[in-house]
Order: structure tokens, then C-alpha cells, then sequence
């Protein structure tokens, strides 16, 4: 840094941005009006591709107007909360994106949550409402009563799919799915739709810049399930930020959304951002490694935006190897760290491929909608993360501290910026944990994590400083697993550690030691397994189980779980 940006305290990465850029003012409009805005720019340029059927602009904010009329026949008003629990189907953007438009508040989580999980996720956000693929009726069905949901509509993933392919999915999967009979309690997609024509007792209010927009969840610094309230500034910010980022994204240009509408990185990012952009947004539902090749050779992507897991499936299909990527402008990875190796495979493999882009990682957290900072263009060095999204700031401190380190010393991320969260939902203890006012006046976030930045501005991720384990680029938190397994009446205590995967990078170990009168046992292992299936997300159910006598500890009488991570590694 000069002396002369010094003297008028410029930071180090602005010199990557014009003046212009570094002051973007974001809009006091919701989601939906930025969505209406950029549909009457690209009314005919297709917004969404579902398995080759497409949905233009004008048409998309068509089906939003008659969804948004519906939710408003159902007595849903402004402040109210709808739970969405689908994949990435049109159905589930469209209800966004309807609820916004009239005030309300949408609730993200993931369909394959267990029971338990579904019920506090309802419980403790207080909704009036779900949506939710077909898939998970018998979880919800089990749970509903105990809820103030008074109303569910289902979806089915053939809804928005081409004739052919519903017909196709209706006799070899869709006959296997339990349904719930329609009546008062569930209705289905297409009639809750022609509740449109219907006129609504409350209408909606518009809503702004400050206002709450959705609700994703995250095990933030602690690890117990919290709901993040982001407010539309917050999602229209990164959408502005994205038309500096990814100059070279535009109409026709497609972008690859695999990672979930419940996920920042996926409705933030891959979604509301790309739209902002005119981009066509090809939705996939499920992802599978074993298919990415038809995947990208019959959709032809401009932008590709995954987790590390994801492109060491696209390194390991065989059917890969004469695919011609010229058109990729884009390769994106966030999520987790993206190892120096795969790095390299993956710029080898991009080249080899004739696509002249390297992959760019990306650094984020949910409570400030998942990207925060890219190394790309000028800003771009291997092995970081880069420099802040315009109008975001960095600062790096003694961890528990507010005090800034020197640079290139490792401490404790803390980012400031529009997209930070209003809060933890229900929280305030937390929330002014992590959310903190420094002596600049400005609101930090404290993300946890451990970097360092060089005096190019440029931000390097170091470690971890809370316990967390990462697996497919999702966060697990071991100590709310723990406190899941040991409410089985066979457990006296566990801990659990993540360990090293092929694939997955990491995934999780539980070591249980049982109460005295239970027996290491296969039926014992089986109940505990099915306990866990019913209060975690299938996701993030432990890889292994291991019963000891014992588990270590440290000199304070603490479980030593790194000498367990380390037992693990040197297995390796």
C-alpha cells in the first residue's frame, strides 16, 4: 500500500474497484421488484430451465402474481412466515419470490431434515404455512400436529418437468411416494394455484430495503440450529455486487444451480444473483456425479458455482474426457476450502478442455449470504480467497477481541458489509455476539474462522477456530449432533469428529460410550442409528459408529477429540 492511500486510509483491495463500484447504493425495494425490474429488461430471454422446459421473464413473474394472489386468498399478510421445503424446482423460486412480493417471510430448510428437525424448524420460526415435496409427507404428517401450520401444499417434483418426463417419473418413481389425500389440511400445487381467481381478504403491502426476506438456517459459531433473518438489502446488495463480480455473465448465458434454494451460496448466489443478471437459471433438483457429463454437454453452461465435493466428481467421470468446456466463463468453488491439489487438477483439467478460465474460490458464511469475497480478475492469487465483494469490508483480529492484527499475522475474520444478517432469529444473546460495533461505528461480523491478508488486500483462509466439520460443503456441528445422540437412552456419553472421505472431504464419526446394563450390539447400534435418522437431516448423519469403554481427555477432564482426529489420520 502507498504511503498516499495511507494518508486518505484507503483500504488495500480497492484499488481493484472504481470509485463508482465501491459506492453502490442498494435500492430501497424488495427482491421481487429488483426480479420485475431485470423481467421487463429480458421479458423473452428464458429465466428458467427445468430438464429442457422453459420459463421466460415475462412469464415467471406471471406465475409469481398468481402465486402471491394465492398465498393472499390463504390469509397469508405481511410479517407472516411460510416454511419451503423443496429442492430446486420452479415451484420452490416462485414461492419466494410470491411471498416476498406480498410482505412475507419465507423459511427456508432442507426436504431431507429428520423429523424433529422439520418440526423446530416450523415451531421455532412460528409459520403459518408449508410447501413442500411430496417426498416428505410422512415426516411432516408425524410432526404437523404439534405446529401452528394450518395449512400444507404439496409439490411434486413432475409438476414442472417436460409431458414425457412426468409420465417417465410418475411409473418409475412418483407410484412409490406416499401423498396425502387432498382436502382442508394438504392441496395440492395446481389447485393451490387456481386459488388465485379467488379475492383475497388481505391484501399484501409493499416492503423495502430493511425488511425481512427469508430465513435460512446455520449452526453459526456455536453449532445449535439458529435461524438467520436476511432482509431483502441484503439479497439485492449481492445481486448489485454480482453485476461487478461476473461482468461477463448476461441474457442466454446459462448458470448451473445445483446448490440448494436452502443454502445461501444456492438461493443468493446461483439464483437471485444470476437473475439479476438476465442469466437463465438451469435448475437441477438432485445432483449426481455419475450424470455431470450429460449434465453440462447437453446444457452448456456459462457459469458452473459448487463445493469442492462437486468438481471431484466432474474430475472423476470418465466420460469427460473429449467434452470441448470452451464456453465456460465461470468455474466457481465455495463452500469449503479448496485444496491447493484439486486447484490444480481442476485448472489442468479446465485447460485440457479448452476452457480458458482457471477456478476461482470463494469465501462466505450464511449469516452474510454465503459469498463475501472471490479471487478473480486482478484481485486473483492461488491459494486465497481473495478480496471483498464491493461495498464489503475485512479486518482481521486477536480472536475474542476487537483488536486488529498486523498485517500478514493470523487472527480472527470479521467482515462488515450489506449483505451481513439482521440477526439470529429469536436470538439477541448470539446475534450481539457475532454481530458487534467496533470503534468505527460500523457492525462487524465475527465469522469464527482464521485468515490473514497481505498488503495487497488479498485474504487468505488459515483454520477453523470454531469446531465444525464440513462435509459436501455442508456445516455439521459436533457438539449438536452430541447432544442429539446422548437423549438415546443407551448413550452415557459421545463425541464426534469429522474424518477424512475420498469424496465427501470429510464426514463424520460418532464415538459412543453406553450406559452401563447396554451391550455393544447390533441392535443397540440400529436403535441409535434410527433415533438419529429422526432428529438429523440425512445429511448429516454420522458416516461411522464406534462404541468404547472410554474416551480420552485432556488435563482439564475434557473429551480429547483431537486425539481422536489424530487416530483417524494416522488410520490414513
Amino acid at each position: 500500500m502507498s504511503l498516499l492511500d495511507k494518508f486518505f486510509k484507503k483500504k488495500p483491495w480497492e484499488k481493484y474497484y472504481t470509485k463508482e463500484e465501491l459506492q453502490m447504493k442498494i435500492p430501497d425495494i424488495s427482491m421481487y421488484e429488483l426480479l420485475l425490474e431485470c423481467s421487463k429488461r429480458y421479458e423473452k430471454e428464458t429465466a428458467i430451465d427445468y430438464f429442457g422446459k422453459t420459463i421466460s421473464y415475462r412469464h415467471l413473474i406471471e406465475l409469481i402474481d398468481k402465486c402471491a394472489r394465492a398465498f393472499e386468498v390463504e390469509n397469508i399478510t405481511p410479517g407472516d412466515v411460510v416454511t419451503i421445503c423443496m429442492p430446486n424446482t420452479p415451484e420452490a423460486l416462485i414461492c419466494v419470490y410470491a411471498l416476498n412480493k406480498i410482505g412475507a417471510i419465507a423459511n427456508m430448510i432442507h426436504p431431507l431434515s429428520g423429523e424433529e428437525e422439520i418440526k423446530h424448524y416450523l415451531v421455532s420460526t412460528n409459520s403459518k404455512m408449508l410447501v413442500m415435496i411430496d417426498i416428505c409427507y410422512v415426516k411432516v404428517r408425524n410432526i404437523i400436529g404439534g405446529t401452528n401450520v394450518t395449512k400444507t401444499v404439496v409439490v411434486s417434483a413432475k409438476d414442472s418437468m417436460p409431458f414425457l418426463m412426468s409420465v417417465g417419473y410418475t411409473f418409475t418413481q412418483g407410484y412409490k411416494v406416499k401423498k396425502p389425500k387432498a382436502g382442508d389440511t394438504y392441496i395440492y400445487w395446481n389447485e393451490f394455484l387456481l386459488r388465485s381467481y379467488r379475492k383475497a381478504k388481505n391484501p399484501g403491502v409493499r416492503r423495502g430495503r430493511d425488511d425481512a426476506a427469508i430465513i435460512l438456517h446455520s449452526g453459526g459459531t456455536t453449532g445449535v440450529p439458529k435461524g438467520i433473518l436476511l432482509s431483502n438489502g441484503n439479497f439485492n446488495a449481492l445481486a448489485l455486487q454480482a453485476r461487478v463480480v461476473f461482468k461477463n455473465i448476461g441474457p442466454k448465458d446459462g448458470v448451473l444451480v445445483i446448490m440448494p434454494n436452502f443454502h445461501g451460496f444456492g438461493l443468493g448466489v446461483s439464483m437471485h444473483a444470476a437473475l439479476g443478471l438476465g442469466a437463465k437459471l438451469i435448475l437441477i433438483p438432485q445432483f449426481s456425479a455419475k450424470t455431470f457429463d450429460k449434465l453440462i454437454t447437453k446444457n452448456r453452461p456459462s457459469a458452473i458455482m459448487g463445493v469442492p465435493t462437486l468438481f471431484e466428481g466432474l474430475l472423476g467421470n470418465s466420460r469427460m474426457d473429449n467434452v470441448d468446456l470452451s464456453y465456460i466463463k465461470y468455474m466457481i468453488s465455495g463452500g469449503d476450502t479448496l485444496s491447493p491439489s484439486l486447484t490444480k487438477r481442476l485448472n489442468k483439467f479446465l485447460k485440457k478442455h479448452n476452457a480458458n478460465v482457471k477456478v476461482l474460490q470463494g469465501y462466505g458464511m450464511t449469516e452474510a449470504l454465503a459469498a463475501i469475497s472471490l479471487s478473480y480478475g486482478k484481485g486473483y492469487k492461488a491459494g486465497s480467497i481473495g478480496i471483498p465483494f464491493p461495498g464489503n469490508d475485512f479486518k482481521i483480529v486477536v480472536p475474542g477481541t476487537r483488536e486488529e492484527v498486523s498485517l500478514g499475522e493470523t487472527g480472527e475474520i470479521c467482515v462488515s458489509g450489506p449483505t451481513v444478517m439482521m440477526g439470529y432469529l429469536n436470538n439477541k444473546k448470539e446475534t450481539n455476539e457475532v454481530l458487534q460495533i467496533h470503534k468505527d461505528k460500523k457492525i462487524w461480523l465475527h465469522t469464527g474462522d482464521g485468515g490473514h491478508m497481505d498488503e495487497d488486500g488479498i485474504l487468505y483462509f488459515d483454520q477453523r477456530l470454531k469446531r465444525m466439520i464440513v462435509s459436501s460443503g455442508y456445516n455439521l456441528y459436533p457438539s449438536h449432533m452430541e447432544e442429539i445422540i446422548e437423549k438415546h437412552p443407551a448413550v452415557l456419553k459421545c463425541t464426534v469428529i469429522g474424518i477424512p472421505h475420498k469424496y465427501k472431504v470429510q464426514v463424520a464419526k460418532a464415538y459412543i460410550v453406553l450406559e452401563e446394563g447396554y451391550k455393544d450390539s447390533w441392535s443397540v447400534k440400529k436403535s441409535i442409528k434410527e433415533h438419529c435418522e429422526k432428529n438429523m437431516a440425512t445429511y448429516s448423519l454420522p458416516y461411522e459408529y464406534e462404541f468404547r469403554k472410554s474416551l480420552p481427555t485432556t488435563l482439564l477432564g475434557k473429551i480429547n477429540y483431537k486425539k481422536l482426529e489424530d487416530e483417524n489420520n494416522e488410520e490414513e
